[in-house]
């Protein structure tokens, strides 16, 4: 009787001790706001690759690639364009900024998707698997969340259309200070005589 108890008291142990996938979410957030976060990232498509470095501190983040660079300050975002060789000066909606902002994809996630622990999870990752509540173009979404961090280490996006999308975010590191100016435009980062257009 007494080590069916036991067993019975482990069990639970356990499962108070589990992380849901909304607690592992929100933990992935919470450590994304310590502060300033810098990482390397890459993107893998059925439509090209990318990869660049971004910087976030709070809603704010500065995300710069060989062919696309971008700024945002809280309220206004800058994004230069090597194709197009201009800047793009826009105030972008909630919407926009799930598309480019981490954090605002993270806490997009969590309002739009329902999701639910991953039935294959890698070592050393705690895994997600959201399906959007509302129409679309998302079929599927996995996280991955290091659980060592609690940052998003990778996310892999399956489109209704069969294509699919694998961000990987590399050599992160949390904490330390960025002047204000990290965020915002500077026509020195870009090729002279680029020229800037006002969208707002």
């Amino acid at each position: 009787m007494k080590k069916i108890l036991l067993i019975i008291l482990s069990i639970v142990a356990l499962t108070a001790a589990a992380q849901t996938p909304v607690q592992m979410l929100d933990k992935a957030v919470a450590a994304m706001k310590k502060g300033v976060v810098t990482a390397n990232y890459s993107v893998k498509s059925s439509k090209g690759n990318m990869s660049g470095s971004i910087t976030m501190c709070g809603n704010k983040f500065r995300l710069i690639s060989s062919d696309l660079k971008c700024w945002y300050d809280g309220k206004t975002q800058w994004t230069y364009s090597k194709a197009t060789d201009e800047v793009d000066i826009t105030t972008p909606t909630a919407a926009d900024l799930q598309m480019t902002n981490p954090m605002a994809a993270a806490q997009g996630f969590k309002k739009n998707f329902n999701m639910w622990k991953a039935a294959t999870q890698i070592e050393g990752h705690y895994t997600i698997m959201l399906m959007p509540k509302t129409k679309s173009d998302i079929k599927k979404l996995y996280l991955y969340i290091s659980n060592g961090t609690n940052l998003l280490h990778k996310a892999n996006f399956q489109m209704k259309d069969g294509t699919s999308m694998t961000l990987t975010l590399s050599n992160c590191k949390t904490g330390g200070k960025q002047s204000a100016g990290l965020f915002t435009f500077n026509k020195s980062q870009v090729p002279a005589g680029t020229q800037v257009v006002d969208l707002r």
